[in-house]
């Protein structure tokens, strides 16, 4: 089994903010998944680097786009380091396999006449790399702040023949409703594809950009960046390679199981020119990717962006509270495919109550309390003589009293045991489902549930008053041993989201993670199982009063 998931690449053209962390750490999360899940993974993310901004950005600071993309790559590359991004390939798109993958692609779509060159007039926007036609134009007939600087060109260029591929899309889309998810999605990228109307421009002068890959037929022209761009969901996943090893590899993973993408490049880019140049490309339709579409994040309802000054910096949140509270935050707080309001506050509440607090507390007082009462020992025979005790009426064949005389209303711990352990079964099962629906928001509540279960389960069994009874020892060993398991089923289910800390609970533990492959069960603590000293993986986070 295989599993290959994209995320768009990311613009060299800035920094690297929230919006960025967020897809790359939903990518990450899913590829984890699925590798525990014992799957293949094929985890490709990257930068794109040429086009017009790119070139004046680099005019502006006097050096080539080349040293100008080189120098901004290196700043997603750090953060995607410190944020445990745990990519298998790096696309950058002036990597010369790539150009000649997109050379290749551009010749071949020539001699088949999906290309042609022609004259064209009309209105372009500077920011969005793009022509502007009248449906682009607001009530009032000019067209909006969001296309930045708009000029007036008249100039000839390559076109690509969106048009011949209309019918085709509408079809495609009503027949394969999931090639697109959340479904809501879906419906709005139906009615974008009702709307084409002309082909695409794939080429930009060299006498304005010539930061860009060569037409190999035309030199007096490079491509246009979108066209270039997502091209390399293929050229680096080993298509059009002349290496068998590279051929190989992208006959066994495409097609991609999930282009996720932010909801703002679904249409048209993802959407509509990307199926069509597969489809003109030879593709057929059972070999499109799905598109995995997720939302912003906005500040007080508004989106981001540097003219509001409301940007969001991803590696101060890192450095100020550590990745995996950032991690854990921005999984926990959004819904898949809707957008959600960044809340610094909301960070650290869910960090302190639910990592803090609830996995944190389970693990250090779980420890601490099998140091206390069994020197960190758990044996073998104490974990069969607990599993033994199986209801009120069947005391364990070791001890007289079973049904333990506590405050608890003489509620016999043996069938609660497997009743939680039965809970814990179902948490996992449930966990897998919503993982595999890319639901992680949904997947991590399960996992909440399951901490406040095992953290209530300490206050009602009271070990340390089983402690006091010596007739008890079977049943505080239970006690003992359902705690460890939970918090081992807890950390197991958070590798994907905190994978360093999870990790680190699992050391201390000393117990292996659950597996997610086949037939999940919870194993048996190991013969002679002595536990690891417990250490504060989640000290509380502190806000000082101004």
């Amino acid at each position: 089994m295989k599993y290959f998931i994209t995320t768009a690449i990311d613009y060299t053209n800035g920094a690297p903010h929230i919006g960025h962390a967020y897809e790359k750490i939903l990518a990450d999360v899913l590829a984890r998944f699925q590798r525990l899940r014992g799957r293949e993974v094929f985890f490709l993310t990257g930068v794109d680097q040429h086009g017009q901004k790119v070139q004046q950005a680099a005019e502006k600071q006097g050096i080539l786009p080349q040293a100008f993309t080189d120098q901004v790559s290196q700043h997603f590359l750090k953060l995607w380091e410190q944020l445990f991004i745990s990519y298998d390939a790096w696309a950058a798109t002036t990597e010369e396999k790539h150009r000649r993958v997109v050379k290749n692609i551009l010749s071949d779509l020539v001699a088949r006449d999906w290309l042609y060159k022609a004259s064209y007039s009309g209105h372009y926007s500077i920011r969005q790399e793009q022509f502007l036609t009248d449906k682009e134009r607001g009530e009032d007939g000019n067209f909006g702040p969001e296309w930045g600087e708009v000029v007036f060109f008249e100039e000839e260029n390559w076109y690509f023949r969106l048009s011949r591929c209309k019918e085709w899309l509408l079809q495609f889309l009503e027949k394969h409703p999931r090639f697109v998810v959340p479904e809501f999605r879906g419906n709005e990228l139906q009615n974008a594809a009702a709307k084409v109307a002309g082909d695409l421009c794939v080429s930009r002068p060299k006498s304005r950009l010539s930061w860009g890959i060569e037409f190999p037929f035309d030199s007096n022209f490079v491509t246009y960046v979108w066209f270039d761009a997502l091209i390399n969901y293929i050229s680096f996943a080993g298509y059009g390679s002349e290496d068998v090893s590279e051929k190989t590899h992208f006959d066994k993973y495409w097609p991609c199981d999930h282009h996720l993408i932010g909801k703002d490049i679904m249409a048209p880019a993802h959407g509509i020119y990307w199926p069509c140049m597969l489809h003109a490309m030879g593709f057929a339709d059972d070999q499109m990717p799905q598109l995995l579409v997720h939302g912003f994040w906005n500040s007080r309802g508004e989106k981001m962006s540097k003219s509001l000054g409301n940007i969001v910096d991803p590696k101060l949140l890192a450095d100020r509270y550590g990745a995996s509270a950032l991690r854990y935050y921005m999984m926990r707080d959004i819904v898949m495919g809707r957008d959600a309001d960044f809340n610094e506050e909301r960070l650290i509440n869910r960090y302190n109550t639910e990592l803090s607090n609830g996995l944190g507390n389970l693990v250090q007082r779980t420890l601490s309390m099998v140091h206390r009462y069994r020197a960190g020992n758990l044996s073998s025979k104490s974990t069969d003589a607990a599993n033994n005790c199986v209801a009120p009426s069947t005391p364990c064949s070791s001890s007289p009293s079973a049904t333990l005389k506590t405050d608890f209303k003489n509620v016999a711990l043996a069938a609660s045991f497997e009743s939680h352990r039965q809970a814990d079964l179902a948490s996992i099962k449930e966990y897998c489902e919503q993982m595999e629906s890319s639901q992680v928001h949904a997947a991590l509540e399960i996992i909440v549930n399951l901490l406040y279960r095992a953290n209530a389960f300490v206050d009602t069994t009271a070990p340390w008053k089983l402690a006091k009874d010596p007739a008890a020892a079977d049943q505080l060993d239970g006690v003992l041993i359902t705690l460890l398991q939970s918090a081992r089923v807890a950390a197991s289910l958070l590798m994907p989201i905190i994978p360093v800390t999870a990790e680190e609970i699992l050391r201390q533990l000393a117990l292996e993670p659950i597996s997610l492959v086949g037939d999940i069960t919870i194993p048996s603590l190991p013969k002679d199982y002595v536990a690891g000293q417990p250490t504060p993986v989640f000290p509380r986070i502190v806000v000082e009063e101004s």
